[in-house]
């Protein structure tokens, strides 16, 4: 079994129950055994500000699917709740699900890339990471601790639990 960290994000149609919604159905899945969910957190977007703020998660599982398999099941859940991919990058979005990381694997395909490429330099991943991992050391040997210890929150905020 691999143990796999998944980054979970929404801003639209109701993101926190996007997000709780989406906890339930890896929960539910026959193929994962769920771990551990942080605590949802507010951020402002990356890309254009004319959006809604985020609110973000991390969730670690543990499965014996394969990655490419996991990004699929990742991929229909959030088609199931209405994502719809556009050429417009850091868009609003009804729900987004990333593998940040997939055990101890590097992973560099056309359609994936673990540890996942802004891991280290996003609060709204690290500080939520951070609350279910303390003692978490990437692939590359660095700290998640140190790392959280130089980024700073940017407004990031922890919501309070539904």
């Amino acid at each position: 079994m691999n143990q796999v960290y998944l980054g979970l994000g929404a801003n639209l149609n109701a993101p926190q129950e996007q997000i709780h919604r989406a906890i339930t159905e890896l929960k539910a899945h026959s193929d994962i055994e769920f771990i551990s969910a942080s605590h949802d957190y507010a951020s402002k977007p990356m890309g254009p500000q004319d959006q809604p703020d985020y609110v973000n998660a991390v969730v670690c599982i543990k499965t014996e699917l394969a990655p490419e398999q996991l990004l699929d099941l990742t991929q229909s859940i959030e088609l199931k709740h209405g994502r719809v991919r556009k050429e417009q990058r850091w868009g609003p979005r009804t729900l987004d699900i990333d593998i940040l990381l997939f055990g101890d694997q590097i992973i560099d395909t056309p359609r994936l890339t673990v540890p996942h490429y802004g891991l280290t330099e996003r609060e709204f991943v690290v500080y939520p990471l951070f609350e279910i991992a303390p003692t978490l050391v990437l692939p590359n040997s660095q700290a998640l601790a140190d790392i959280k210890n130089t980024l700073p929150l940017n407004d990031l905020q922890q919501l309070p639990q539904q």
